[in-house]
């Protein structure tokens, strides 16, 4: 895992380079997700799966690692669709991300086709009504090809989560149907065998009984870190849409050696 490790590092000070060139950065979601897209675009996504960044938000580390799949996406501040470059959504507005999945994932149901729909959602955007309705419907169409994760790092905008709106969302998604798993979503040993056990669940649950109800879709709740990698970013909300001065870039340059 030491290379994944050096990777993530990597992916941070491409995400201040590139930055620093466009700007609009939203750094620290972008830097709480960072392991979860190295993990699933080095180890876990295959060439029929779509991956949807529903936090749009936080865009550049995505685009970072579809240019090393020699994609060539433009570099907006949010992902506008471009299928031919893995944007398989517009996700401009947070909780739009989440039921195009569930539709993409019921699609590929009823077509009998292969392959799964990851989607990576933030959890302030949990408050959001389409959330919930997507939930309820992926698990009445029991979608074991989608597999939500959240990046849970407890922060949206400028407060915490539990001051603005706080819940459980372990127990809210299994009320709903879901399988759920809760991880430490910058542990790359944890991430990886989360994804595994992703399609081990659902294959076995089907292999035993092909109408049990616990053919269900999939979630993954990783605790994350806002602003990882920084110390004077990490679980600071000023740092949710602010970009450092030139001594800040310079500490955060020297933090990411």
């Amino acid at each position: 895992m030491d290379n994944l490790k050096e990777k993530a590092k990597e992916l941070r000070k491409k995400v201040l380079d590139l930055s620093k060139i466009h700007g609009d950065a939203h750094l620290g979601g972008s830097f709480s997700e960072i392991e979860i897209l190295i993990s699933l675009f080095e180890d876990n996504l295959k060439k029929e799966d779509k991956f949807i960044l529903s936090k749009g938000h936080c865009p550049y580390p995505l685009y970072i690692l579809l240019k090393e799949k020699s994609h060539n996406p433009n570099i907006l501040a949010h992902p506008d669709l471009d299928e031919k470059n893995g944007i398989y959504a517009t996700t401009g507005s947070l909780g739009h991300g989440f039921p195009i999945g569930v539709g993409m994932a019921l699609a590929r149901k009823l077509k009998k086709q292969e392959g799964r729909i990851y989607v990576l959602i933030g959890d302030g955007e949990c408050q959001e009504g389409t959330t919930w309705e997507s939930a309820d419907i992926a698990s009445y169409h029991k979608l074991d090809n989608l597999c939500v994760i959240i990046d849970h790092n407890k922060l949206q905008a400028l407060d915490k989560i539990k001051e603005v709106s706080p819940m459980n969302l372990s127990e809210k998604f299994k009320a709903f149907g879901w399988h759920v798993a809760e991880i430490d979503g910058h542990n790359f040993s944890e991430i990886n065998n989360s994804f595994k056990k992703n399609v081990l669940d659902n294959v076995l649950d089907y292999s035993a009984n092909p109408k049990t109800n616990l053919i269900k879709p999939y979630l993954i709740i990783a605790h994350t870190i806002k602003g990882k990698g920084i110390s004077y970013m990490e679980n600071n909300p000023k740092w949710h849409a602010r970009f450092p001065n030139e001594d800040e870039l310079k500490k955060a340059y020297n933090e990411l050696r």
